[in-house]
């Protein structure tokens, strides 16, 4: 068991808890204040279930005042499968990577740094299913949140306090409900794209509920105008069947894209590779089409992920991150709708995990909830 002392320690370093053979994880919350001088912040919350599952393969990680810039926020969950490994490594090391990206490439867009951080996370794990015997992979999604000016650049306010970053690993039985960054925002808008892509600079006039059905997973893009003052901007990425969900207006809005095998055009593209589809599975095997790890099919399920931008508006209430444990037995909007009431984001991250297990799913199920605060 974690001491309290490492439980406040985690507030200034990333520390993993490891708590095994826990099913049900307990809670705890704690409020943050970012963005000093934009007058704004945010609310996080996080709840896990291992549900009827032997083992818990998920897992998720978040770092508040990412790479010590006030107001960035950095969420994501990872939902493993055949093992734990890789769930475990990004929910331990993605950040970091993401990080280094960042810093390697200052001016290159998010949505294109995030493609870069999925695809050597890929194969950083595919190299490592060489040297340790596992093929494990897991699903993705990943939440990057920072302000940026009227010409998309970041507004830097360097964090005078310690930053605060943590995970969970499959092992760990700890559920950190922590109160995250959210920062300042203006128009409403939402562009979406995905890996290998061209921009296309397509003005997004109103976004009223989720991603459109016929959106291609690797040709969706759009964009918009930004306004003259600092705006929160929001950028997603996912690979598989892991979500993230704004709650506009009341309106859900997904802004992630469900990889799968039911998919025509994912079908497609593993037909073209030289792949089958059967019972909606990868070579009759996997449920997912893309994904980090899985180094067995890694020539059919690849790693490619689908990216959104989103410009945060006084309309948006709170982003839902989570795994199919979730989303197998609630809709979109049904998500929204629990929870849009629940100001206090580490219950209604709560109130989510145990709507999937009273609908009975089979599956472990975390989610992680950013409520935002609106512009004063």
């Amino acid at each position: 068991m974690a001491t309290e002392a490492e439980e406040a320690d985690s507030q200034s370093q990333f520390i993993p808890y490891w708590r095994p053979q826990t099913r049900h994880r307990n809670a705890h919350s704690k409020s943050i204040t970012v963005a000093e001088g934009i007058d704004t912040y945010g609310v996080l919350g996080v709840h896990d279930v291992q549900g009827s599952r032997a083992t818990m393969e998920d897992a998720y990680s978040f770092v508040v005042d990412f790479a010590g810039i006030r107001g960035q926020g950095y969420f994501a969950i990872f939902d493993g499968h055949a093992g734990p490994e890789a769930a475990e490594w990004c929910g331990n090391h993605f950040h970091e990577q993401f990080l280094k990206d960042i810093q390697e490439s200052p001016s290159l867009p998010i949505p294109d740094v995030l493609n870069k951080t999925f695809h050597s996370v890929d194969s950083h794990l595919s190299t490592l299913s060489q040297t340790k015997g596992s093929s494990s992979g897991c699903t993705a999604v990943t939440a990057f949140l920072r302000v940026e000016d009227e010409n998309g650049r970041q507004v830097l306010t360097r964090s005078e306090s310690p930053i605060e970053e943590e995970s969970t690993t499959p092992d760990d039985a700890s559920s950190e409900h922590q109160d995250v960054p959210s920062d300042k925002s203006q128009s409403g808008s939402v562009k979406k794209k995905s890996s290998g892509s061209k921009k296309i600079r397509n003005a997004v006039r109103s976004i009223v509920s989720s991603v459109s059905r016929s959106a291609s997973p690797t040709h969706s893009t759009s964009n918009t105008p930004r306004s003259a003052s600092p705006v929160r901007v929001l950028y997603t990425a996912n690979a598989g069947d892991a979500r993230a969900v704004l709650c506009r207006a009341g309106k859900a809005v997904r802004l992630t894209y469900d990889h799968k095998g039911a998919d025509r055009q994912e079908a497609k593209r593993i037909q073209d590779a030289g792949g089958f589809v059967l019972n909606n599975r990868v070579n009759g095997v996997l449920a997912v089409t893309r994904s980090l790890g899985d180094s067995s099919m890694k020539e059919f399920v690849v790693g490619s992920p689908y990216t959104t931008e989103t410009v945060l508006g006084d309309t948006d209430e709170f982003l839902i991150l989570a795994c199919d444990g979730l989303w197998d037995v609630a809709s979109d909007q049904k998500a929204c709708d629990l929870i849009r009431d629940d100001q206090d984001a580490a219950h209604a991250a709560h109130v989510l995990t145990q709507y999937a297990i009273d609908e009975g799913t089979r599956d472990n199920v975390t989610t992680l909830v950013v409520r935002f605060n609106k512009r004063k």
